[in-house]
């Protein structure tokens, strides 16, 4: 990075810069890259800062923003934090009508956020940070803004044997799809009936140093999988079908038991059917902020890529390839070209099969490639959202065709890192 981050100014209105680009209606409907003339005003007025580095298009955020409250039909919005790593990007998006709260995805995380003004955190996955939990456990002030997700026994016994005073807990409920031996969704929590929430809730009340005061059940099979078949929009429906029925069972089971203050639902990918469901409260988005590659092929809304980086080029090696310094940024989840980056400017470029993105170099290739120099840059979208920001110290938030560009510290810049 050219610029270290001590030299960021120290706040910003982001209420003003809010109000300015949510009434602009110049923001492009969405699609695979930006527009030409976007992507040409971008790389001109960032040649100053020397690359790699990462641009945040705020037009394309805030309409991002706005296309989820819309899909959320009415639920808040609580913003996953883990696809999005940047403070003031969550600032940004907070101060905006229909988002409520944070999910962070480590409670030492959470502790930091709350530290730094957050007053409302859910820590989505279990904790088993001994020392966060002590830490949390005797704070007033965080406890009162941290919620830990629990889904065992031995969760519940963690936290009492660490924290001194009570912790809020959310129970979180398995919401895959079973068909016989098929499991379809992520293998996150081992509860999945009523009689499961109701039980572990009695094992709380049994240890102690814990409330319940939620559930959420993150639907993965459904939220994070694009439609590129008949057979996944079958899936879908089936999946939303089997849901609905066993969440609200499990729901009212628990409200018979305790007051709870939210049921947590949902992600970018199906805000549109869980804003519909009346047992769900909130729902929770983080990627749709960014826009990655992975959302691009959803039936029901299209992101803008709001989120893109530049790598320079540093090699000709021959007429028609082009290699650009580092690039091996691979998104997480299972392994194959989905979760590669994908060039998008200049238009004309991809990535060579034998080598993919490398660590140090990456090349690329195609029609494009010959009237790349050495020293200028080709502009790239990450397949997940959060992930860019592991690899860069900064965000240069911008807002195409005017003058406002202004750098701000990412997670990593902050020099926080929570795995």
């Amino acid at each position: 990075m050219g610029h270290n981050v001590h030299t960021i100014v120290a706040s910003i209105n982001v209420r003003r810069i809010i109000t300015v680009l949510g009434s602009r209606s110049r923001v492009r409907p969405g699609g695979d890259a930006p527009g030409l003339a976007v992507m040409a005003d971008v790389d001109s007025r960032t040649a100053h800062l020397s690359a790699p580095l990462a641009v945040v298009d705020l037009a394309a955020l805030v309409r991002n923003a706005d296309e989820l409250v819309r899909r959320a039909q009415g639920k808040p919005i609580r913003i996953a934090t883990k696809s999005v790593r940047c403070r003031e990007i969550l600032d940004l998006v907070l101060a905006r009508d229909g988002f409520a709260g944070l999910m962070a995805y480590s409670l030492a995380e959470a502790i930091w956020l709350v530290r730094h003004g957050a007053t409302d955190v859910l820590v989505g996955y279990p904790s088993v940070d001994a020392q966060a939990i002590t830490e949390l456990g005797a704070d007033e002030v965080l406890r009162a803004a941290i919620t830990l997700t629990v889904d065992d026994p031995a969760h519940l016994q963690l936290i009492a044997g660490h924290a001194k005073a009570p912790v809020r807990i959310c129970l979180d409920l398995d919401a895959s799809l079973r068909i016989g031996p098929l499991h379809l969704g992520v293998r996150r929590s081992g509860l999945r009936t009523a009689d499961d929430a109701v039980a572990l809730m009695r094992q709380a009340d049994a240890i102690g140093r814990t409330r319940v005061v939620g559930l959420m059940c993150y639907d993965a099979q459904i939220a994070g999988v694009p439609d590129t078949s008949p057979a996944v929009r079958m899936m879908k429906r089936r999946s939303l079908a089997e849901l609905a029925k066993r969440r609200a069972a499990v729901v009212a089971a628990v409200r018979g038991a305790t007051e709870l203050e939210f049921v947590n639902a949902g992600g970018t990918g199906s805000l549109h059917a869980m804003g519909t469901q009346a047992d769900i409260t909130e729902v929770a988005a983080g990627s749709g902020l960014f826009g990655p590659t992975l959302f691009d092929d959803y039936d029901d809304f299209t992101p803008n890529p709001a989120l893109i980086y530049a790598l320079p080029v540093v090699r000709a090696p021959a007429p028609d390839v082009r290699t650009v310094y580092a690039g091996g940024y691979p998104a997480s989840g299972p392994a194959g070209r989905s979760r590669v980056p994908t060039p998008i400017w200049p238009v004309g470029l991809h990535l060579l099969r034998s080598e993919g993105a490398g660590e140090v170099q990456t090349p690329v290739t195609g029609p494009a490639a010959t009237d790349l120099a050495i020293g200028d840059r080709v502009w790239w979208r990450h397949a997940k959202a959060g992930e860019p920001c592991e690899r860069f110290d900064e965000l240069v938030l911008m807002d195409p065709g005017s003058t406002y560009l202004h750098q701000v510290p990412t997670y990593r810049g902050e020099g926080k890192c929570f795995g």
